[in-house]
């Protein structure tokens, strides 16, 4: 039985669909003027692996991931670099898909783009004045007003009378309170917009996932999911506009990650201490990049550190070595494993005792290389199943144990056998010294030799 924490309840609670065997899940996603960072890989990897499980469940899934792409960073940004809005946001929903891929991430069912929900906003907008909960400012910008809503806070845990009075003085005149919040901005100089009922302009930053999550899914749906950082005010606005809109209840379930943060310290461009996924890999492989973000419990915070990726591709190395050298020629899998796996998941999706399971199925798998073919077999199968379900495991793993980043690797396979070669000639000459050289030596260029019973002997790199 699935249970998931609530941000809205500050409960893990029992998970029930509002249609049984069918779930819906929209997860906040990319403002596409820049590359992705390590922070929107934590997303994409926990959001994946989320709708992986929930489909291995056996739910009908339709997960949607929307797509930021008109945005004032992002109109800066295309005035700086001297190209058309559109062509600095495909170029980045490119790489944005690369990055995606690279990480193992499977695309979204539905990915709905700002610019091209511009009718669905404009309705929304639309039934929010008609309803009183939205006016026309001073400027001509449209407003939410937020004091005519009563829930608002309800995510957050805010007091609205408490954000009043932390307001400062010199607040924008065009409002009828300093908290209220712009639906639909009036069109500037040299800025993309479309036509509305209140002139030309474009939408704000909120209304836009109200209205794209609600036309994928409907009014009311199952799971909203993105980063810590969106629960106040993007998520609030989000509750405050979809509610008041269609009087219906908005989400069921609210699950939002935890920061990323660099050496103990919270990942910013301010702070000189930001990465980016492509940045990343040049230093690591992407599958040791998705180990290290699930070897982390979603809510709890992520510390990046070259030693936290240095353990994370030697403890993936452990797993791909109980697997190497078996020819997996079954489909049945280890209940007891299985079950266990499945029992972490079900546990608000706790990734890392899941990911605890699969090194103790690792542990008896080693173990029954020695004799049980049977058991063997049956065990690798297992392994590599449950790890497809956190999309780890999938390469082979003689790639996996000899591969390396992009071509950076100075030695060559053919060069490490010759060395292997050289040391088994050593060992055989009882020239241990020698032996131990060669091993060290490879050791220091990355690449570790291990000795096997009889006397072959295999390597990976570190």
């Amino acid at each position: 039985m699935l249970k998931i924490y609530n941000t809205l309840t500050r409960t893990k609670e029992l998970f029930q669909p509002r249609e049984t065997g069918k779930v819906g899940m929209y997860v906040c996603g990319m403002t596409v003027y820049d590359y992705c960072h390590i922070g929107h890989a934590r997303v994409m990897v926990v959001f994946d692996t989320v709708a992986r499980f929930l489909r291995h469940s056996g739910y009908a899934l339709t997960y949607v991931r929307n797509i930021t792409d008109i945005d004032d960073k992002i109109i800066q940004r295309a005035h700086e670099n001297g190209e058309t809005l559109n062509e600095l946001t495909e170029r980045f929903i490119n790489a944005m898909h690369e990055d995606e891929q690279a990480l193992a991430v499977l695309p979204p069912d539905l990915e709905p783009r700002a610019t091209q929900s511009i009718p669905d906003i404009i309705t929304m907008i639309e039934a929010l004045i008609a309803k009183g909960l939205a006016y026309i400012g001073g400027n001509g910008d449209v407003f939410y007003s937020v004091s005519k809503f009563n829930n608002y806070g309800q995510l957050s845990g805010k007091n609205l009378d408490d954000l009043q009075a932390g307001e400062r003085v010199d607040v924008d005149l065009a409002k009828q309170n300093p908290l209220d919040f712009v639906l639909w901005k009036m069109a500037k100089a040299n800025e993309p917009a479309w036509e509305s009922p209140w002139g030309l302009g474009r939408p704000g930053w909120h209304i836009e996932c109200s209205a794209m999550s609600t036309c994928c899914l409907g009014n009311h749906f199952d799971i909203h999911g993105g980063g810590m950082d969106l629960q106040f005010p993007h998520h609030e606005n989000e509750i405050a506009q979809s509610e008041g809109a269609t009087g219906e209840k908005f989400v069921n379930v609210w699950m939002h990650n935890g920061f990323v943060r660099v050496n103990e310290e919270k990942m910013s461009k301010s702070l000189g201490n930001f990465f980016t996924v492509r940045e990343v890999l040049k230093q690591y492989r992407p599958e040791i990049i998705r180990f290290f973000i699930l070897s982390s419990h979603y809510r709890s915070p992520l510390n990046y550190s070259d030693e936290q990726l240095h353990d994370a591709g030697t403890a993936l190395a452990r797993l791909y070595n109980a697997l190497r050298g078996i020819d997996i020629d079954i489909t049945a899998k280890d209940v007891d494993y299985q079950n266990r796996f499945e029992q972490a998941m079900n546990d608000d999706f706790n990734t890392p005792v899941a990911l605890s399971v699969l090194f103790e199925l690792a542990r008896e798998l080693n173990k029954s290389k020695e004799g049980d073919q049977e058991k063997t077999l049956l065990l690798a199968n297992t392994l590599k199943s449950l790890g497809a379900l956190l999309g780890i495991l999938q390469d082979d793993p003689e790639v996996f144990l000899k591969g390396g980043i992009a071509d950076s690797v100075n030695l060559s396979s053919e060069t490490i056998e010759q060395q292997i070669q050289a040391r088994l000639d050593a060992k055989k000459a009882k020239n241990w010294a020698l032996a131990d050289s060669i091993r060290n030596d490879m050791k220091l260029q990355g690449v570790i030799l291990e000795d096997a019973p009889d006397g072959t002997t295999s390597w990976r790199r570190e």
